[in-house]
């Protein structure tokens, strides 16, 4: 059924035909509306179905939609059934899409309004249409026909224009269609919890053969603007854990440094005794004890207002233990106070080994924040053997996660320029880095100089 909405012609109309008490004229209106209810596809007033289109494809919002310009509504809006509870009409809703070809887009909505009328502007890049809903139940409503000028992300958005009842719209698919999606289309279509999240991007560092590897020192700055909520900058990972700093709030910031069990589970309570990881010492201010859900093991982070456009240093002790296991140690040296200050000491049973694998990462954790670019440079990476050798790390080999993999998102890059490597991901940008390729930076050619035995020794008396 075509739907349509009273323009202002005729909201006067009716007004005469009520209060001059014409029932002519009242009865000539009904008559117009009824013959608009039954005409061919045209476009009344702008308010008209256009004529119909073509769709292939269908974009679930559970995976694809944010609102951009409320973000705490993320949550209540976007739900397993699509946009829903949509009562603020200033919100603005972005679904994202890439695409490999340009051409015409064919768009539409399957969409509905519970009760009353809401008139929605849609737009992709600098070009908009307008429409008029009104449907109780769900229908495939065609919005019109747009034109992809480039290959690469765009965005649909949508922005409540009026509406009648309490709700703009509950909308359960984007539909598009034609040229432009023929070929390949890009968008989350399952595991949506990890597709909002955004992919996650690693470098991992090659280091010279047959060396044992006794500390692993790093940096990194994150550019001013890019210290988005939600982002961890894991600085130095290595085969049993992770050490670097996130942004977890407006107001808090931390340097988390963790290490796994040996035994595998997404439940800390589900540890056996003689597996859990053994806090050895914490550092002042610094809060310890486990974490679940990414693995398991112990957990240590310390509150701290770091910032972007300063450069934080990282230092990573591993070493063998008594009984099978291996003792690992975690600094961050701040440069406004200019020392290093011990962070935590972790023990893990059943293992006996120095450093291995050392790498960093860069993720988003906050679904809510999966539409936001951020960036992060990690330069002098260096490793000191059991001798007391350094040795400079200049090569990295970028990676991403499982969501980059199954092309579920492609908005993820990484390498080097001048003496830096550096990661980007999340925000739909289009110029991402092929996975696996290897990437070297220029040589610093100056090892750190750390006095260890000036570094604050772990001890279960530290301050909490």
């Amino acid at each position: 059924m075509i739907k349509t909405v009273l323009n202002n012609q005729q909201r006067q109309a009716w007004a005469w035909s009520i209060n001059g008490c014409n029932f002519l004229k009242l009865l000539l209106f009904t008559i117009l509306i009824s013959s608009c209810n039954t005409m061919p596809k045209q476009d009344i007033q702008g308010l008209m179905s256009p004529e119909k289109l073509e769709f292939s494809t269908t974009i679930n919002p559970r995976g694809n939609t944010w609102v951009v310009n409320n973000l705490g509504e993320n949550e209540s809006m976007i739900t397993k059934e699509g946009v829903q509870n949509w009562k603020n009409i200033d919100n603005e809703l972005r679904t994202y899409f890439k695409t490999d070809a340009i051409g015409k887009l064919n768009l539409g909505l399957h969409i509905k309004v519970p009760e009353g009328i809401s008139k929605i502007k849609v737009s992709v890049g600098d070009q908009s249409k307008e429409i008029a809903v009104s449907n109780t139940n769900f229908e495939n409503i065609p919005v019109g026909v747009f034109t992809i000028s480039k290959p690469g992300y765009h965005y649909i958005q949508l922005e409540g224009i009026e509406k009648t009842g309490a709700i703009v719209a509950d909308i359960k698919e984007v539909l598009v269609g034609g040229p432009a999606v023929n070929a390949e289309i890009t968008h989350v279509k399952e595991d949506f919890y990890w597709g909002r999240r955004g992919p996650s991007v690693h470098l991992s560092y090659s280091t010279p053969e047959n060396t044992d590897i006794l500390w692993f020192y790093n940096e990194i700055t994150v550019p001013e603007n890019e210290d988005v909520i939600g982002s961890y900058y894991m600085a130095n990972g290595f085969g049993q854990g992770y050490f670097g700093m996130q942004v977890n709030s407006k107001t808090e910031r931390r340097v988390l440094f963790s290490v796994w069990s040996p035994f595998e589970t997404q439940d800390p309570n589900e540890i056996p005794d003689d597996q859990k990881i053994i806090l050895l010492g914490k550092g002042k201010g610094v809060t310890t004890g486990e974490f679940g859900n990414e693995g398991s093991g112990g957990q240590s982070y310390k509150v701290l207002d770091w910032k972007a456009g300063i450069t934080y240093k990282f230092l990573l002790k591993g070493e063998p233990s008594e009984n099978n296991s291996t003792d690992f140690t975690a600094y961050f040296y701040d440069p406004e106070v200019k020392e290093w200050h011990l962070i935590a000491s972790f023990r893990r049973p059943h293992t006996s080994t120095y450093l291995t694998r050392p790498h960093s990462f860069l993720e988003n954790f906050e679904t809510e924040m999966g539409f936001v670019s951020r960036q992060a440079e990690y330069s002098n990476q260096w490793v000191s053997d059991t001798k007391g050798n350094w040795h400079e790390l200049t090569q990295a080999k970028f990676t991403a996660d499982a969501t980059a993999r199954k092309g579920s998102r492609e908005d993820y890059a990484g390498g080097a320029y001048d003496n830096k490597f550096y990661m980007r991901n999340c925000g739909f940008f289009s110029d991402k880095t092929d996975m696996d390729t290897f990437h070297s930076r220029k040589s610093n050619g100056i090892a750190p100089k750390i006095d260890f035995s000036a570094l604050e020794k772990p001890k279960m008396s530290a301050d909490k």
